[in-house]
């Protein structure tokens, strides 16, 4: 369920949410016959993420999905095959793109959910302050400050696993 159908349990004639829902089968609609393309889906990370089971396993861990959209973030990445290589053919996406995909692979929530996470606030709480916190956000809070990466890292588990489905982070192929 998301966002705007949990409004509408909330409130069934919310006319906004409702034209939310509208727009967003719309959307789905169009991007799911462009999906079903060949061109599409070749030589396309997008894909290749989507439809791994490997990677939706490992997605079902937030901070392994979190290192995925971190390096999805302003990183070059090419099919590790001759003819993407020798023509320097490369994939990559915006920071919200890759939020989406990320969302996507995990079946919950949207681009919005990680965007930016890997920017990190340079107050830590003290222990009085963390206390406080609900338990909630006491693990948001330790997954953030601890756990994840600044946009653009790429851990050496998402290069392996990229590796896996014939990706290299563009710095690599050269």
């Amino acid at each position: 369920m998301n966002r705007y159908e949990k409004k509408l349990v909330d409130d069934p004639q919310d006319e906004a949410a409702m034209d939310m829902i509208d727009y967003l089968k719309t959307d789905l609609q169009r991007r799911t016959e462009l999906e079903e393309t060949i061109e599409w889906r070749t030589d396309n990370m997008e894909y290749d993420l989507r439809t791994n089971e490997m990677i939706a396993e490992k997605c079902s861990d937030r901070v392994y999905t979190q290192h995925l959209y971190a390096a999805l973030c302003n990183n070059d990445f090419i099919k590790n095959d001759v003819w993407p290589i020798l023509t320097d053919k490369r994939w990559s996406c915006s920071w919200r793109h890759a939020g989406g995909i990320v969302a996507n692979i995990r079946e919950e929530g949207d681009y919005i959910d990680w965007y930016c996470t890997g920017i990190r606030d340079t107050d830590d709480l003290d222990d009085d302050q963390f206390r406080e916190l609900s338990k909630e956000h006491q693990l948001a809070h330790l997954e953030k400050h601890h756990a994840f990466v600044s946009e653009s890292t790429v851990t050496d588990e998402i290069r392996q696993d990229l590796l896996k489905l014939g990706w290299l982070v563009a710095d690599d192929a050269e």
